[in-house]
C-alpha cells in the first residue's frame, strides 16, 4: 500500500460532441471528500470556448520528474482535444475547485510546426516541456508523431521525434530515462474512427498493431514489436520503479495484456500474460464479441494491474508480483453489453456460466461500460467513468449518449484484491444543466497512478 493523502477533488473531462447537444466541452470538478456536503456531487464547471473539440485525456505541466525543482508547481491541467486538435491549458493552482482558462494552443500552431494533429497523451518532462503525443497528421491519415510545448510559455516548440522515422499510427506513450526509452502505441487512422468503428478498416490496416520503441536520448525511432494484426495497443504502463525494465500494454481489440520487457541483448519484447476470451453473441454487431480493453493502470506499489472491459462490462484486478504470470484476484461488473436483459444473447461464454445482472446505484441503471480507470493513491477506491470517445459512444452504447455517463467508485481490498462496487457513490452526467454528457478521464491535482513518472 501507498502512504498518501486522501483525494479530495479530481478533474474530470466531458464531451458534448455526437450527442446532439450544441454545447461546449466542460472540465468537471467533483468533490470527493466524503465528509463534504457536496460529496460526489459536481462543484465546478469549466466551459471550452469552443465547440466540439473532443475533451480526452489531460496531463501536468510538472509531475515527479521535476521533484526537487523549486521553481516547478503544478499548477497548470494540459487538455489536448483528441478531434479539433486544439490544446487547452487550464490554471488549477489559483482555485483548485474553481480551475479557469489560462491559454489556447489553436491547432494551426501544431499543423505548422509539427505536421501533427489530434493529440492524445500529455506528459510533462525533467527538462520542464511537456511532451504530447499525437494521431495523425492535419489530413486526417495515422503518424505516430509528438509535440514539444515550452513548460513556461505553453509555445508549440517543434516536434520531439528527430531521424525522419515515424510509425504509421500513435496513441499513448510512457518514458523511462533510467533504460533511455520511450514507448508508444497505436490507436488508427483518425478519419476512418472518427465516427465510429468498421472491422473492415482492419483487415484493411487502419488500426495499429504494435509497440514503438524510442531512443530517448536521441529521439529516434528503434523499433517496432508487433502484437498481432487484430491486437491494437492502446494505454501503455512501464512499473513505476524506476529501475524496472518492463511493463504492461492492453490490446483493446485482441482483449489481451502483454508484458513488454528489456531483453538480454538490450533491445525489447513482449510477451502475452493476459488474455479475456471472446464471447460468441447474437444481436451484436459481430458474432464474437471482444471485452475491449480500453484502459489500465498499475498500483503506486506496482502489486497491482487493472483494466477494463468496455464491451464485456468488467472491471478486473490483477496480482503481478510475478509480472510474467498475472493472477486474477478481482473482477466486478459494471453495466456492459452482455447485461441479462439487454438486446444481447451470450450463445458461449468460456469464463462465465451466465449473463450478469444489470447495474443499479441510487435508482440509476448504470449505462454503458467501464471505461476510464483511476486509483486513489492509497490503492483503496478505484474511480470509474463510462464514455470512451463520442463517436464510438453513439455506436456501441446509444444508451449512453442520451442519458449521459456516470462515474462511479469501487472499493478495493489491497491485502487479498477484491473488488466491490460502492453503492453510495455515483456522478450522474445525465443531469447536467446543459444535458446529459459524456464524462472520460480522472485527474487528482496532487497527481495520480497514470500521470507520474520518476526517474
Amino acid at each position: 500500500m501507498f502512504l498518501a493523502p486522501r483525494e479530495e477533488v479530481a478533474y474530470v473531462t466531458c464531451t458534448y460532441r455526437e450527442t446532439g447537444i450544441d454545447q461546449p466541452d466542460f472540465l468537471a470538478t467533483i468533490d470527493l471528500n466524503p465528509r463534504s456536503p457536496y460529496y460526489c456531487q459536481v462543484i465546478h464547471r469549466l466551459p471550452m470556448p469552443n465547440l466540439k473539440d473532443e475533451l480526452h485525456h489531460s496531463g501536468w505541466n510538472a509531475c515527479s520528474s521535476c521533484f526537487g525543482d523549486t521553481t516547478k508547481s503544478r499548477n497548470r491541467l494540459i487538455l489536448p482535444c483528441l478531434i479539433s486538435s486544439r490544446i487547452y491549458v487550464v490554471d488549477v493552482g489559483t482555485d483548485p475547485r474553481a480551475p479557469r482558462i489560462h491559454k489556447v494552443v489553436e491547432p494551426v500552431e501544431l499543423f505548422w510546426k509539427g505536421n501533427v494533429a489530434n493529440p492524445h497523451t500529455s506528459h510533462c518532462l525533467g527538462s520542464g516541456d511537456i511532451l504530447i503525443s499525437c494521431l495523425g497528421d492535419p489530413s486526417g491519415n495515422g503518424k505516430g508523431g509528438f509535440v514539444l510545448l515550452d513548460g513556461e510559455t505553453f509555445e508549440v516548440k517543434g516536434n520531439w521525434e528527430k531521424g525522419g522515422k515515424c510509425p504509421p499510427f500513435g496513441y499513448d506513450f510512457w518514458y523511462q530515462p533510467r533504460h533511455n526509452v520511450l514507448m508508444s502505441t497505436e490507436w488508427g487512422a483518425p478519419k476512418v474512427l472518427a465516427y465510429g468503428f468498421n472491422p473492415v478498416d482492419v483487415e484493411k490496416g487502419h488500426y495499429g498493431r504494435r509497440i514503438n520503441v524510442w531512443d530517448w536520448s536521441s529521439h529516434t525511432y528503434l523499433q517496432a514489436i508487433d502484437l498481432g494484426e487484430d491486437s491494437v495497443p492502446l494505454e501503455i504502463r512501464f512499473l513505476h520503479n524506476p529501475d524496472a525494465a518492463e511493463g504492461f500494454v492492453g490490446c483493446s481489440l485482441g482483449g489481451t495484456v502483454h508484458r513488454f520487457y528489456k531483453t538480454e541483448k538490450g533491445d525489447w519484447a513482449a510477451e502475452k500474460v493476459i488474455e479475456v476470451p471472446r464471447k460468441k453473441v447474437q444481436g451484436w454487431l459481430l458474432p464474437d464479441m471482444p471485452g475491449l480493453i480500453t484502459d489500465i493502470l498499475i498500483s503506486l506499489d506496482d502489486r497491482f494491474l487493472y483494466f477494463s472491459n468496455w464491451l464485456h462490462g468488467d472491471i478486473r484486478q490483477y496480482d503481478i508480483s510475478n509480472t510474467r504470470q498475472p493472477k486474477l484476484v478481482g473482477q466486478v461488473f459494471l453495466g456492459g453489453s452482455i447485461v441479462r436483459d439487454g438486446p444481447v444473447t451470450v450463445v458461449e461464454d468460456k469464463e462465465l456460466q451466465c449473463q450478469p445482472e444489470p447495474l443499479v446505484i441510487k435508482g440509476k441503471r448504470v449505462p454503458g461500460g467501464p471505461q476510464m480507470i483511476q486509483l486513489s493513491l492509497d490503492g483503496k477506491r478505484l474511480y470509474v467513468s463510462s464514455s470512451l470517445y463520442s463517436g464510438w459512444d453513439k455506436q456501441f452504447y446509444p444508451d449512453l449518449v442520451k442519458e449521459g455517463s456516470v462515474m462511479l467508485q469501487v472499493d478495493v481490498d489491497t491485502e487479498r484484491g477484491g473488488l466491490k462496487v460502492n453503492t453510495d457513490f455515483l456522478v450522474d452526467f445525465g443531469k447536467e444543466p446543459d444535458g446529459p454528457a459524456l464524462a472520460h478521464e480522472i485527474r487528482y491535482p496532487g497527481g495520480d497512478s497514470t500521470s507520474d513518472i520518476w526517474i
